[in-house]
């Protein structure tokens, strides 16, 4: 009987009619929301599944103590909007200016609440489509050579409405709480579950399992109220301003590091929390043993009956009995409403709570199925922002390029440029661009040569991982060479056991740039688009294979990378090399004296004084030329604006003594080391 009713509610759902999207994209949070926002620019077919009743439920009950880790910078002293949004970790990208998180807190650490108003604004103000208390169930696949990646997606919500997509873009994030199972883990409460009332702690011991932001504001709570608080966890604390990622420790909650380091009784222990084993007594204490002593042993028996470490080692550290366990151990990916065709894996190591996915966000197994938001973390875990809103912004921006480009036949949006705006347009990223910034080392500026180095197409944050596929992804061709722009840290200089305060931990001169440690700009130089063998071989902890050239500009305490000597200067003389022409700038008097002097017009003449473009002489543009030190401060002789129509003054002779060719003064310096 059981098997024919499942038969019969089989060919009831076969039968059912699909509502079709080309775009179906499972969870409203701000993931979801940042593709809806694409989407809808771009007028295409999507729909938006939210269980809950509004945007971003997760943050209506996280962080439980309500106060966020993403800052919210309202002032930098400058009104570069792009710029702004590198120290503005909650805005989502929008053409409203309304939706900058900075109109809804003034806090630099927000409320949750304002986050949860934040979100259901950005969806009603910009009409996202989006189908609240839909709960996607169950996902599973059907073949269809016609579809755009050879299958259909069918998704089934909880009241059995069958839906089918042509792309699924997951951007459910990690919600399920990560348990750890062991003898009297029943005994241990949940982060999600237990009290945020401190008074509700008073007078208490209390171990905290876990060693995350979740861990520490946990214990942050009830610090001022319990007798002692012990945190362990398998692997030692990690600070953030070490490690120079913002998953880890953050200094608003480490105070018990404080009580812990000053001996106010609070302290961290390390060990493998599966090893460990919780006995309650009679007066409802709680002792920690391992479990190895309950091996073939009845706990129900009693405490009496039961080994414990401190009866063979007296000073054992965590010999007094605890009054509450609390488990703060992060979350995982929900993997249960994918059926085995999709082959949704989870990652190995500790990436093993993320999917599977490749460098270009999409699955590994399942062509077409794309990974957003936290859940997309694996590709830069440990290594940049992209499990948190001020990192998946742009990569949401990048998937939806991806697929524009693959889908509707749109290439990855660029610019060309002439080849003497090379330098001046990485300057004016390296110092502005937000997503290069906040995905160091993931996402980068692609700079397109075109034939003879005459002109260049800049693409804006690309994924640097599926570089060796940039012209398939992207609809852009890279015959003549390429230069990758990056950020980076210094090689050695993050890491939980490094001291990142230590004496000269900075470098100011450009001879050594490439020594810099904090985050700074790295240009490759690729004469040919790198292979993805080349890609797979690529040195340990480098973002891209060995260039034929790299520079770096010098790490710089304003992050202002502007300085003429130390940073363009270089730079310029960099890309000279590398492109064999000559970059710099002329006045149209130079330009003119080039003409009858040299076979071959540098590119800035030829491109600008020749097509009668360029500034001409004057006495008052020389005098402001001599006084920024671009030239030289000869004797002043007439200019066609200064002279007589009729006059006829000086010989050919005088004329190039006078006009001389300028000399920047900078020129006479050697070029700083590139390495």
């Amino acid at each position: 009987l059981g098997l024919a009713l499942y038969a019969s509610s089989l060919c009831a759902a076969s039968g059912a009619a699909f509502l079709y999207h080309d775009y179906c994209v499972i969870g409203a949070g701000p993931s979801g929301l940042q593709a809806a926002y694409f989407l809808q620019r771009a007028g295409r077919d999507y729909v938006v599944f939210e269980r809950s009743h509004a945007p971003g439920s997760f943050f209506a009950l996280y962080p439980r103590h309500r106060k966020l880790i993403s800052i919210n910078k309202r002032y930098t002293g400058k009104s570069n909007s792009e710029f702004n949004l590198r120290h503005d970790w909650n805005s989502l990208l929008s053409h409203d200016r309304r939706l900058l998180f900075r109109r809804y807190s003034r806090d630099f650490f927000p409320d949750a609440d304002a986050m949860v108003r934040y979100l259901e604004d950005f969806a009603s103000l910009l009409k996202l489509r989006v189908q609240y208390n839909t709960a996607i169930i169950h996902v599973t696949l059907e073949r269809d050579g016609q579809a755009w990646n050879g299958h259909y997606f069918l998704l089934t919500d909880q009241d059995r409405q069958n839906y089918k997509c042509s792309s699924l873009l997951v951007a459910t994030g990690t919600w399920v709480p990560n348990v750890v199972n062991f003898p009297g883990s029943e005994y241990v409460e949940g982060y999600e579950t237990v009290s945020i009332n401190p008074e509700d702690f008073a007078g208490q011991t209390v171990l905290i399992l876990g060693r995350g932001n979740s861990a520490f504001e946990t214990a942050e709570n009830i610090l001022g109220v319990t007798n002692f608080i012990h945190m362990v966890s398998r692997s030692r604390v990690r600070l953030s301003w070490a490690t120079h990622y913002v998953g880890d420790l953050r200094a608003i909650n480490n105070g018990l590091l404080d009580t812990y380091q000053l001996k106010s009784l609070d302290g961290l222990l390390e060990g493998n929390l599966e090893d460990l084993a919780i006995v309650k007594d009679k007066k409802g204490k709680l002792h920690i043993t391992l479990r190895f002593y309950l091996e073939n042993r009845n706990t129900s028996a009693g405490i009496d009956s039961v080994t414990l470490p401190q009866d063979e080692l007296d000073n054992f550290a965590t010999r007094a009995p605890y009054d509450r366990v609390i488990r703060c151990l992060g979350w995982k990916f929900d993997f249960s409403i994918y059926n085995r065709s999709l082959r949704m894996m989870p990652g190995k190591g500790n990436k093993k709570k993320y999917p599977q996915i490749k460098p270009s966000y999409e699955s590994r197994s399942t062509r077409g199925l794309f990974v957003l938001g936290t859940a997309s973390h694996s590709v830069d875990f440990r290594k940049s922002a992209g499990g948190f809103i001020h990192g998946f912004r742009y990569t949401t921006r990048a998937v939806h390029r991806l697929l524009e480009n693959r889908h509707h036949g749109v290439p990855w949006p660029s610019t060309v440029y002439p080849i003497t705006q090379l330098t001046n347009s990485i300057i004016k990223r390296v110092n502005e661009a937000s997503g290069l910034y906040q995905m160091f080392s993931i996402l980068a500026d692609i700079i397109l040569l075109r034939e003879n180095a005459t002109a260049f197409e800049y693409l804006e944050e690309y994924p640097v991982g599926v570089l060796a596929e940039l012209e398939t992804q992207t609809g852009r061709k890279a015959p003549n060479g390429l230069f990758v722009v990056i950020m980076e840290y210094g090689r050695n200089f993050s890491g939980a056991d490094k001291d990142v305060f230590y004496y000269n931990r900075a470098v100011g001169e450009a001879q050594h740039a490439w020594q810099s440690n904090f985050l700074h700009p790295v240009i490759y130089y690729y004469k040919r688009l790198p292979t993805e063998r080349e890609m797979r071989l690529r040195p340990p902890d480098w973002p891209l294979p060995r260039p034929d050239a790299v520079h770096h500009i010098v790490e710089d305490f304003l992050t202002d990378w502007t300085a003429p000597n130390a940073h363009i200067l270089p730079l310029r003389r960099f890309l000279e090399n590398c492109l064999s022409t000559d970059l710099r700038n002329f006045f149209a008097e130079s330009c003119f004296l080039f003409a009858f002097t040299h076979q071959k017009l540098p590119p800035f003449c030829r491109q600008g004084y020749v097509r009668m473009q360029g500034l001409v002489g004057s006495e008052g543009l020389r005098r402001h030329a001599v006084e920024a030190g671009l030239l030289e401060d000869y004797a002043p002789t007439d200019f066609p604006g200064d002279r007589p129509p009729d006059s006829r003054e000086g010989s050919q002779d005088q004329l190039l003594r006078d006009h001389a060719i300028p000399v920047h003064p900078l020129q006479h310096l050697v070029n700083a080391k590139d390495e």
